[in-house]
């Protein structure tokens, strides 16, 4: 047998058949438990490991219940990636049709909203279930370019048996997160997918990039919404008295008059006008405008007190955090690095230094500049049940985390050392 090459993505550069042959080799072995001629790459032997615990069948092509048109339309005029397409299809459609790719883009769900480029690829697509509608979660269809990436929030390239489902190993995908600039929310992924030998380990770096793109013109767009408001914002407050803010739909900050500047007041999941209680402010008043809200906060502050807290953490791909008390209920999606971060102050609840956090986090704990800016963050919508130095949920809180059914599917992204920990069969230093 022929020297195993060391790294699948040069041997695909230079010889395509080849390493596809080596592939298959590579991913039989290992699911079949036996030494394998090469290691998988970390990023595809891990994802192998969550398919086998969750039940996957490698050899059974799985297809999931496509959604109807009406559905996909509705999901397209919703998306919050739909006024940044321009900017994908420019960055690659043009060269992906030419190099016999095409170009998808699935929502956070794993649904596939749009599907563009050459019209043979689409057509091979069409022969493996990657149609308009399908979900193409990894948890459903295996390791893959849509999937994956939306679990390890990071870009990755799946040459061919990668895949762990059999019935794609003739295929290659590249594709990378799309998150929202704001707070690191999952919005979707793109991807460039077709056949292996069309495929160059280029792709990924490209298909990144392109994603970035994206997210930076999302920046642009959030950024001219919040100056739009501004200036609705400032007659209103100039002629107000008292602590008031005015903020868009989502809670970002557009103006504020006789209060500190904070740059989101977390807002109910389904706000009204009418008496509220904010995490931030305490009990205010809530007023519709043209783009947002007008916030007036009244003269009780926001209480500390008894709370319960639950860190919802079971999910592959999203993670939220609920509060509930006397002065009102209300929950906050986390993104990945705020969910890390909380639960290790949820298993360590005598606190943590900013030093430690970033020895947990970075392996670092010079890095301490990084968390406290992390934790600023965080305060912005917990701080009235968070205290520091260090930091610590306030003893009067009762704090419960939902965790995975298996400990090995806990914060996936994360290579924090007591993460790593609870993923060992829940151990805790």
């Amino acid at each position: 047998m022929a020297k195993a090459p060391r790294d699948v993505t040069q041997l695909a550069a230079t010889d395509t058949a080849l390493a596809a042959r080596v592939l298959s080799e590579v991913r039989s072995a290992a699911l079949a438990g036996q030494r394998t001629r090469m290691p998988p790459r970390p990023v595809i032997g891990q994802s192998w490991e969550r398919m086998l615990r969750g039940g996957v069948d490698p050899d059974r092509d799985v297809r999931a219940g496509l959604l109807p048109r009406e559905e996909v339309e509705r999901r397209r005029e919703t998306s919050p990636l739909r006024p940044v397409l321009p900017v994908l299809r420019q960055g690659l459609l043009s060269v992906a049709d030419v190099a016999h790719h095409i170009m998808v883009v699935a929502d956070a769900d794993g649904r596939v909203l749009w599907r563009e480029g050459s019209p043979s690829v689409l057509r091979r697509a069409d022969g493996l279930g990657f149609e308009l509608g399908a979900d193409w979660r990894e948890d459903v269809v295996g390791t893959n370019g849509v999937g994956t990436p939306a679990v390890v929030r990071g870009p990755v390239q799946v040459f061919a048996s990668e895949h762990f489902v059999r019935s794609h190993a003739a295929w290659t995908c590249a594709g990378a997160p799309i998150t929202d600039p704001r707070d690191g929310r999952l919005l979707g992924v793109v991807d460039v997918s077709g056949p292996l030998e069309t495929m160059h380990p280029a792709t990924l770096a490209w298909v990144d990039s392109v994603a970035k793109l994206a997210e930076a013109r999302l920046r642009e767009r959030h950024l001219a919404s919040l100056e739009r408001l501004r200036a609705v914002a400032a007659p209103v407050l100039a002629r107000l008295g008292g602590r008031a803010a005015v903020v868009d739909r989502d809670g970002w900050t557009a103006a504020v008059a006789g209060m500190p500047y904070t740059p989101r007041i977390v807002l109910p999941k389904s706000p009204s006008a009418g008496r509220r209680w904010l995490p931030a402010i305490g009990l205010c008043r809530l007023e519709p405008l043209a783009g947002g809200w007008l916030v007036r906060a009244g003269e009780e502050p926001a209480g500390q007190g008894a709370a319960r807290i639950v860190l919802d953490l079971a999910g592959p791909r999203r993670w939220s955090v609920a509060v509930s008390g006397g002065a009102g209920s209300w929950s906050h999606e986390l993104s990945p690095r705020h969910a890390e971060l909380l639960y290790l102050l949820a298993v360590h609840r005598a606190g943590r230094s900013a030093a430690e956090l970033a020895e947990d986090v970075f392996g670092d704990p010079a890095r301490r500049v990084t968390v406290r800016a992390e934790m600023s963050r965080v305060r912005r919508y917990l701080g009235a049940f968070l205290e520091h130095r260090p930091y610590r949920f306030g003893q009067d809180a009762e704090v419960e985390m939902a965790l995975p059914e298996d400990p090995r599917d806990l914060l996936p992204h994360s290579t924090a050392r007591t993460v790593r920990n609870g993923r060992e069969g829940g151990r805790v230093p």
